[in-house]
């Protein structure tokens, strides 16, 4: 029998994560969302119900993914008194796929063992298309004898398994994602600042991207992000404000290992400015306006 499944946060990610799983013959039972609207349309396509509290939704399902925004948002929805996912949790399996500062992928740990249950963390280095394709970049941390059991599950939103990966303990995915989202930032921001100076000397934006292409400027974000930078077409996929707040998130493990991390620092200040400017909801790719002559921040 396979599990059943549960989502908490049906966002972007977490939404399509669900149909994914759905259209591979599992039951996601029940959804749960702030944005009660976000739920009940996902709940209503894929035959799930929706929740209203968190404790139901555990009730409801062997399996629970989490698809939150940030260290607040994943201590909300499981705490110590209230409504929480820990109430009568035991023997029920948490999988946590937010960006979260490894401290609190530990923490989370820590909790759902008090009360009998278990809990992973999968990290993923994807975005919308990989999640409904089932193609994401897993890296999970945790008990390992958890992630073999769940392997299954994990393994149908990783392109049967190649995208998976074990790290080690809770912690050591978090950090592994910290890193991945500060080196994908620091190239965006660069690939942002090397075409903005090329329009301003005139040079051809494309013809700029396919030589970035072909020699060392290359990185995956010239692929990405090039063209929408130079079409100011910045439909999300990977949030400006989620940019931010996961450049810190790498700035703050830095900071605990007396590390000096300048690139980091100042690719943080950049998309903190373009959050300023209102900019936040947009993809990263348009940290491109505060480089690019006679944009948002630049005129």
């Amino acid at each position: 029998m396979k599990p059943t499944i549960a989502f908490v946060g049906v966002g972007r990610m977490g939404a399509n994560m669900a149909r994914r799983l759905h259209a591979q013959g599992y039951a996601v039972t029940v959804v749960y969302d702030r944005h009660a609207l976000s739920a009940q349309e996902l709940a209503a396509e894929i035959g799930a119900r929706v929740c209203t509290e968190l404790a139901a939704v555990t009730a409801a399902a062997d399996i629970i993914f989490t698809v939150v925004t940030d260290d607040a948002a994943q201590r909300s929805i499981c705490p110590a008194t209230g409504d929480s996912l820990l109430t009568a949790a035991a023997g029920k399996i948490f999988v946590n796929c937010a960006t979260l500062s490894p401290a609190v992928h530990v923490e989370f740990e820590a909790a759902a063992a008090k009360v009998g249950a278990h809990a992973l963390e999968a990290c993923m280095a994807s975005s919308i298309p990989q999640a409904r394709a089932g193609t994401l970049y897993l890296m999970c941390g945790g008990d390992q004898a958890v992630f073999e059991k769940i392997k299954p599950v994990l393994v149908e939103l990783s392109d049967q398994g190649k995208l998976l990966r074990y790290i080690g303990p809770a912690g050591s995915a978090g950090q592994v994602k910290a890193l991945v989202n500060m080196v994908m930032n620091i190239n965006t921001a660069g690939l942002a600042e090397g075409l903005g100076l090329g329009a301003t000397l005139g040079l051809d934006p494309k013809m700029l991207l396919e030589v970035f292409s072909q020699t060392g400027a290359n990185s995956r974000v010239v692929a990405t992000d090039g063209e929408d930078m130079i079409n100011r077409d910045h439909s999300c996929y990977f949030s400006a404000s989620h940019a931010a707040k996961d450049s810190g998130i790498a700035l703050a493990l830095g900071t605990e290992k007396g590390l000096a991390l300048p690139l980091a620092a100042a690719t943080k200040a950049q998309y903190d400015r373009l959050v300023a400017l209102g900019c936040g909801i947009e993809d990263k790719s348009s940290i491109a306006e505060l480089t690019f002559p006679g944009r948002k921040g630049t005129s």
